[in-house]
């Protein structure tokens, strides 16, 4: 059996496959709490490379006083019972970080230590410790230790591209962290058990077992009601709730913990307060036809467009093409001919499109109130601007306060938007005369130079028309531009 004959080195690959596989579960782990942002990932990359650099030296310390076999699955074995203990106490770590800490930067690198370090070191040391194992000769240690890191590295690029385009999407979170651990438990087995019959019964029972948890982990979510679905883009869960406003049942989509879309169960009527906003197309460009929407999640507008409007059409270019498939599922999403739908990133439809539309809508985020970077830019804002029709206007959601630290992103998209549309107006949708509170606020861009009016014959478009910002924001801050965008450092205040 050949895989026995090259057991050291089928541990060092695995082993490597096994740390990608995990840092990249760990974005995951931490998205649905403090975001996907540049800063979790420098973060997460951070630790862990700390991590199994501090494994190396360690195994190569144990592996020069004691070189066994036994260790070596020790070793491995106590990597796989810290990845369990992760699935275990993850929710309970970042619930309490969230909630003690709030800057994300520091909440993050704590999360990261606790849950990823153990593990990562762990790992780290395999490497160091099969090469003294493997070395008999000093004639030939070089190339020795210089093939197992090698086979380490081949399986870190292999678990990178097995667990970006087959597990992540295919697993989810929670099981792919119990695959991990009964992974590790396998090697451990096979490097401590010598006789070949027992390792092959071993390997089968604890498949069997993986298997079994796996499926019985996911029913006991199914049956309580929530859905946790990892795609290619993002962690989605869905769930049901009774809306304490209005007493109603509502279904949510929460996309990397971000309340992406409502939805009443009992009724048509939008149920988040700000897509309702959406409608101000009918003030502004009352002869609209074709219009874009860039984010779909839920389709909680789309749908609600279709319903209002039956002469007119929309395009939703939705990155994430198993969201859709979510919304069609769990959000009464269903196919129209005044609806086709682009799954490719929102950057890149607008640089290529050839098509001219009345209205685009905006309502993209990748994390708790971060919008794509690539859709800010004063670039994007040109390409809007060049795809719109003469009377076109952009109607955009952002978070923020009016004032202070949590108001930046909202004063550096607004002067980014006057540097290229004539008329930029905003409306906050709780509450215009508080300038702290964190609220939506709808952005409109207008294309055209005519003078507006701020009053409509219909009571609830009036209503929202009132809510127009009279006092300018201040203008302390650049445009953003694809060269200089920190959208993720503005929006790290509103994280919490």
């Amino acid at each position: 059996m050949k895989l026995l004959k090259y057991l050291l080195e089928t541990a060092v690959f695995i082993c490597g496959a096994v740390v990608m596989i995990f840092e990249l579960v760990g974005s995951r782990v931490l998205g649905p709490y403090f975001g996907t942002s540049i800063f979790v990932w420098s973060t997460l990359i951070g630790v862990i490379l700390g991590s199994l650099s501090l494994g190396y030296f360690i195994g190569g310390k144990v592996a020069d006083k004691k070189p066994r076999m036994i260790i070596l699955a020790s070793i491995i074995f106590i990597a796989a019972v810290f990845i369990a203990l992760t699935l275990f106490i993850k929710s309970f770590v970042l619930n309490f970080l969230q909630i003690r800490i709030t800057d994300i930067r520091i909440s993050s690198v704590i999360a990261s230590l606790v849950l990823f370090l153990p593990t990562s070191v762990l790992l780290g040391m395999v490497s160091p410790y099969a090469a003294k194992l493997k070395l008999h000769d000093l004639n030939v240690s070089g190339r020795i230790i210089g093939n197992l890191y090698a086979i380490s590295t081949a399986g870190s690029i292999f678990g990178t591209f097995l667990a970006g385009f087959y597990l992540i999407p295919h697993f989810g979170t929670n099981k792919l962290l119990s695959i991990l651990s009964f992974t590790l438990i396998i090697i451990s087995a096979m490097l401590f058990i010598k006789n070949t019959g027992k390792t092959k019964l071993f390997v089968f029972l604890c498949f069997a077992l993986c298997l079994t948890g796996i499926n019985a982990f996911g029913y006991f979510y199914r049956k309580a009601g929530f859905i946790d679905v990892d795609t290619g883009y993002n962690r989605v869960w869905i769930y049901d709730y009774t809306d304490a406003g209005t007493n109603k049942p509502v279904r949510i989509m929460r996309i990397n913990n971000i309340n992406s879309s409502s939805m009443f169960l009992n009724s048509d009527e939008l149920a988040n307060e700000y897509t309702k906003y959406y409608h101000l197309v009918k003030h502004f460009n009352p002869g609209f036809k074709n219009t874009l929407m860039l984010g779909g999640a839920g389709y909680s507008y789309p749908k609600d467009f279709l319903l209002k409007y039956p002469e007119a059409t929309i395009d939703v270019v939705e990155i994430d093409p198993m969201v859709t498939g979510l919304a069609k599922k769990y959000f009464k999403l269903k196919d129209n001919s005044r609806l086709t739908i682009f799954h490719e990133d929102g950057r890149v439809f607008l640089n290529t499109t050839k098509k001219k539309y009345d209205a685009i809508f905006g309502d993209a985020f990748t994390s708790h109130h971060s919008v794509p970077y690539q859709l800010t830019t004063q670039e994007a804002v040109q390409k809007k601007f060049d795809i719109l029709n003469d009377n076109g206007v952009v109607i955009l959601n952002i978070i923020a306060s009016l004032k202070g630290g949590k108001s930046r992103f909202l004063k550096a998209e607004s002067a980014t938007y006057k540097s290229i549309f004539p008329q930029v107006f905003l409306f906050p949708v709780s509450d215009p005369g508080n300038e702290t509170i964190l609220q939506n606020v709808i952005l409109v861009a207008l294309k055209s130079n005519n003078p507006q009016s701020f009053t409509d014959a219909d009571p609830q478009l009036n209503g929202f028309l009132q809510h127009v910002l009279k006092k300018g924001l201040d203008t302390d801050m650049p445009v953003l531009t694809d060269d200089f965008a920190p959208v993720d450092y503005y929006t790290s205040s509103l994280i919490f």
